[in-house]
């Protein structure tokens, strides 16, 4: 499996991104596809994720500012960020699990910065 991330850039405070992410291989069911994101010294971090039959899961900082949502058809999955602030600002990397194993993407860099 291998996972492409889209959609980073430089954005002002209360400003919206959109990221997203393509996942291409096989990618059995049930599994959960997934955002983290990561800043300078800290760990990586889970924003948001959704399975395969649409349970959600946010960070309490995402929630009521950031969607996840996902396309079973295209392997797909997209992170809606609104409202965004600059302490989202971070590399964010897309994710996915499939048979308790997890494969990542390249990271996209988010900065919010007025």
């Amino acid at each position: 499996v291998q996972l492409q991330a889209f959609g980073g850039g430089l954005v002002q405070p209360g400003g919206s991104l959109r990221l997203s992410c393509a996942a291409s291989g096989t990618i059995s069911s049930p599994n959960t596809m997934c955002w983290y994101r990561q800043t300078p010294g800290k760990q990586r971090e889970l924003v948001a994720a959704i399975t395969s039959s649409g349970s959600l899961t946010y960070t309490d900082s995402a929630k009521g500012r950031f969607t996840i949502s996902r396309d079973n058809a295209k392997n797909t999955v997209a992170l809606q960020m609104n409202s965004l602030k600059p302490e989202d600002t971070a590399v964010y990397y897309c994710n996915v699990v499939v048979s308790s194993r997890g494969y990542w993407g390249q990271g996209t860099q988010v900065t919010v910065s007025s």
